[in-house]
């Protein structure tokens, strides 16, 4: 849920009037019941579609955009530069929509930080699923049969989701390997008790800006390859996490790779929505390939409704309060925060690297 009702009634003291679509909390066990004791009006689809200004977790359909309100507002989790076909339709009605994926990396946007929040989830997430999959312990175990040694686990990628993994891993027993293309991460894996990759890149490690990982050169690449693979072999367990923004996934693990792992081994691909790290990845699927278990699981943090629908809320309270005064909105495109986050507005791709991937699509 894109609000919570602990989130709702803090808002509605605020000023602001909250509608919710009836049910639509029931996957993360918050009832109608508590958003009207929170102040809210529970109303149908089309009511809340209808509304000066529509929360919600994801993008909507290109159906929703066509019912919602012109010239409203939106506030999602859009991914803009992978959805043209929306931000099209977006300028169309004129809407001004904001993507909670695109809040500008700043200590006072911190709260805002959806990415980060639900990235958390996925990586924790991510570690019970190879911990489940596996037909092994994960720690080592002393015992009159005799003593199990612990599982070995490869997280490739060392951001929010990849260091949550990371500590997950090592809480459950495990022996932890960790690489990234930023040696700058290195410090926060080892402190996590991780043993990190070192390579070198060049190329200032392989950062963009704002921290984000950015694409290799093809000498590089092969590099994180030769790497990858020499560890990927005696992994039990390894996770994915590294995403390029408005790119497909790269590839991290070949299908070479995947046969050279041993039977009953794991790999937990959580770039799949964006086709995958893994080579054999099937986006949406667990399956089977070369006696490894590939999850290719979409949108884990869903699995853990609860916490997932309270941080994202929190994240969307957080920047109504920065564009909100006294019950109403108050955009000022002239603050980064604001500027950075807003996609469309009048009828235009106001954020620039949207902008970018909608000329070269």
């Amino acid at each position: 849920m894109a609000l919570v009702p602990e989130a709702v009634a803090r808002l509605v003291k605020n000023g602001l009037a909250i509608a919710v679509e009836q049910d639509a909390g029931a996957g993360g066990f918050f009832d109608d019941d508590a958003y009207r004791s929170a102040g809210a009006e529970l109303v149908d689809a089309e009511q809340a579609l209808g509304a000066e200004c529509v929360l919600k977790v994801r993008k909507p359909s290109l159906d929703e955009t066509q019912r919602l309100r012109d010239a409203g507002v939106l506030i999602a989790t859009l991914q803009p530069l992978s959805s043209p076909d929306l931000i099209r339709a977006l300028c169309a009605k004129r809407t001004t929509s904001f993507s909670m994926d695109a809040i500008p990396r700043v200590t006072r946007a911190q709260p805002m930080d959806s990415l980060s929040s639900q990235s958390n989830i996925a990586g924790y997430k991510a570690v019970l699923l190879a911990a489940n999959s596996l037909p092994k312990f994960f720690p080592m175990l002393t015992t009159a049969a005799g003593t199990v040694t612990p599982a070995r686990v490869l997280v490739l990628g060392a951001g929010v989701a990849g260091l949550q993994a990371i500590a997950t891993a090592r809480r459950l027993g495990a022996v932890v390997e960790a690489f990234d293309t930023r040696p700058v991460v290195k410090e926060q894996v080892e402190s996590l008790g991780g043993r990190f990759l070192a390579i070198d890149l060049g190329e200032a490690g392989g950062e963009a800006a704002g921290g984000y990982a950015k694409e290799l050169s093809e000498e590089a690449h092969r590099k994180e390859q030769e790497l990858v693979a020499a560890h990927v072999k005696d992994a039990d367990a390894v996770i994915t996490t590294a995403l390029v923004p408005g790119r497909r996934a790269p590839i991290l693990v070949t299908a070479d790779m995947v046969r050279s792992m041993k039977p009953g081994s794991v790999i937990v691909d959580l770039a799949a929505e964006m086709g995958g790290n893994c080579e054999l990845t099937e986006p949406g699927q667990t399956v089977a390939r070369e006696g490894v278990t590939i999850h290719g699981e979409l949108d884990l943090p869903s699995t853990v409704a609860v916490h997932a629908s309270q941080l994202y809320s929190r994240n969307v309270s957080s920047f109504l309060a920065h564009i909100t005064q006294d019950g109403e909105l108050k955009l000022d495109f002239e603050d980064e925060i604001t500027k950075g986050t807003c996609i469309t507005r009048d009828g235009e791709i106001v954020h620039g690297p949207t902008r970018a991937a909608m000329g070269s699509a």
